[in-house]
């Protein structure tokens, strides 16, 4: 019998690799051609990945945790003929390689991206998450498909479009992402209570159990860490410090020879990812800070902090349609934008987060608070589709929630700048006859100043300025 070694497939993201959640199989198991094979964590959402053979699995590539490289192998199998196999020459709609989209694809922030076929069409993904053809329905049976491409939290093959789901394994149903934080947390999920239907477990329930202690696994990482670096501790090290004559701990090493004892933690997920991004930001842009003060004084009453921004970025890009745009630094190409995309920077235990907020410039406050609250929960629960990560034109970091007044954030190319929103302060404030006290709003732009003037940034600036000082 013939083995087949199944490459870990391009998930639809273009990144070079992604993180072993769980596997649903294990060395010895029979699985059946499209049952899930395991669980795959990217920088965005956790990915069931189906398994392309019918057989034996004979070898699996690494345990929960470990970070696979896209093209390299994922598992290897014994295909058993008498069970179903996908047709020789098949498509499996899975991709190899990490090879990052193109820039005209970018451009178009669309849903996913334009997946190459031998005939020359082209398949799309849906904002859904899942895959549709031109004609935007599947091939019918027994044809031959385009290939399909993959995408975050939906994978096509064979005939029908895959979506994440909730998995019996070890007799507990639960999505992929609930056991991801479960496990993140240090919960054993076989012992959540579970609240959802048909009894499957819900990252409400991971939280609750983390909040009330009642599903500890075992002892946490962190003390099973220390034990051990106890166990490993050379007895001589655990002799009694030396004491001075006033009764003082005495240093028995320098500095220089004192080694520090934490442990090396590799990237993975969404923090690897941005890690790689602000990396590729520092090398393409050329990044130029602004900083001034928005004066509040005249509002009148309680407003939305975070939709008075919106609408002041909204009327700025309007006024200043510069920074409103992409870049092609390669190209040298400028697009400027009719509408207005931002991308709101989520920060998360996991990383940072940036979903895009569509079409802010037709949103009322209303409108955006209630936007703004859907895609941080979806944020929260890892359920954003990744074309919710992407396209936008320009972007906001509101770090002032938290502390700091000017920054220099990080333009993120293709687009040309973001502001940063700094903490409220009250400050004194010359006016005409004397002092005042004025509650204000530290805010930073930083554009990329291949594809704006400073003129362009700072007249960008004052309109933001303007809109925020108006009373409501």
């Amino acid at each position: 019998m013939a083995n087949k070694k199944f490459l870990l497939p391009d998930l639809g993201e273009g990144l070079p690799d992604a993180t072993i959640v769980e596997w649903f199989v294990k060395v010895g198991d029979t699985i059946k051609l499209d049952d899930n094979l395991v669980s795959m964590e990217t920088a965005k959402a956790v990915v069931e990945v189906p398994s392309p053979v019918s057989g034996k699995v004979v070898k699996l590539a690494g345990a929960a945790g470990d970070v696979i490289v896209t093209g390299t192998m994922l598992a290897e199998f014994e295909i058993d003929p008498s069970m179903p196999q996908r047709a020789e020459g098949q498509d499996t709609g899975h991709h190899h390689g990490g090879a990052a989209p193109s820039m005209d694809n970018e451009t178009h922030g669309g849903a996913g991206t334009d997946a190459p076929s031998s005939n020359g069409h082209q398949v799309i993904a849906s904002d859904e998450g899942g895959t549709i053809s031109d004609a935007g329905t599947p091939a019918p049976k027994g044809e031959k498909r385009d290939d399909a491409g993959t995408v975050v939290g939906a994978m096509q093959s064979s005939d029908t479009v895959r979506s994440e789901a909730a998995v019996a394994v070890g007799g507990v149903k639960a999505m992929p992402a609930v056991r991801a934080l479960a496990r993140k947390l240090g919960l054993d999920v076989t012992r959540v209570r579970a609240t959802g239907a048909e009894g499957v477990v819900t990252m409400d329930d991971v939280k609750r159990a983390a909040a009330d202690g009642s599903a500890k696994a075992g002892a946490a990482p962190a003390q099973r860490a220390v034990s051990q670096q106890v166990q490993d501790t050379p007895a001589a090290n655990t002799q009694r410090t030396p004491m001075s004559a006033a009764g003082r701990p005495m240093r028995t090493q320098s500095p220089a020879a004192q080694q520090a004892s934490g442990q090396p933690e590799q990237l993975k997920g969404v923090r690897r990812n941005m890690a790689r991004v602000m990396a590729d930001a520092h090398a393409k842009v050329v990044p130029t800070t602004l900083v001034d003060d928005a004066d509040l004084h005249a509002w009148i009453g309680k407003q939305d902090i975070t939709a008075r921004l919106i609408r002041s970025i909204v009327a700025a890009c309007k006024a200043v349609p510069a920074l409103n745009a992409w870049f092609d630094g390669d190209k040298l190409v400028r697009t400027l934008h009719p509408h207005v995309d931002i991308g709101i920077a989520v920060d998360t235990d996991d990383g940072l987060f940036v979903p895009a907020l569509r079409n802010a410039d037709m949103l009322d406050a209303n409108g955006v608070r209630g936007a703004i609250q859907r895609l941080r929960a979806q944020v929260e629960d890892r359920s954003i589709p990744a074309s919710e990560l992407s396209g936008y034109t320009i972007s906001l970091s509101n770090f002032g929630m938290f502390a700091g007044r000017y920054a220099t954030p990080v333009v993120v190319p293709p687009t040309v700048a973001i502001i940063g929103a700094g903490k409220l302060c009250h400050d004194v404030v010359a006016v005409m006859g004397g002092i005042e006290v004025h509650r204000r709003m530290p805010i930073s732009l930083t554009f990329d100043h291949r594809a704006a003037t400073g003129g362009e940034a700072a007249r960008f600036l004052k309109a933001l300025l303007d809109d925020l000082a108006r009373p409501n």
